[in-house]
């Protein structure tokens, strides 16, 4: 009911920067909380940042300060500025747009395919 695509992954050298984006289309009663995993080969998929209808931002120690989540609303979309990459970074960048269906219902998650973010030394 919600499909969620995403782009802007490819490869850069420590220090680069990356913008991703990703898009939620479909019907939804409403678009509640989305945010952006990622998972590296042989690891658990880990919350990279996530951003409340009201803007509320949350990041994992290790990208603070370097990575922005940001949304519009009016797009349905969410992206993920990436400053000062570094080789540890790299992983599939997944994300994920919790929604309702209706108006007290259970949030339901819809996940995108994945972008590949990689960091060269």
């Amino acid at each position: 009911q919600v499909n969620v695509v995403e782009s802007g992954g490819g490869l850069v050298q420590a220090g680069g920067s990356l913008r991703l984006s990703c898009a939620a289309s479909g019907y939804a009663f409403s678009i509640n909380t989305m945010g952006w995993h990622r998972q590296a080969p042989g690891k658990q998929r880990e919350l990279v940042a996530g951003i409340t209808n009201g803007g509320s931002t949350a990041y994992a120690d290790s990208v603070k300060g370097r990575f922005t989540i940001s949304r519009d609303n009016a797009k349905n979309m969410v992206y993920l500025q990436m400053n000062s990459l570094k080789p540890e970074d790299t992983a599939v960048y997944y994300c994920n747009v919790n929604y309702r269906t209706s108006l007290g219902s259970s949030s339901f998650g819809a996940w995108g395919q994945g972008t590949q973010v990689t960091v060269s030394s």
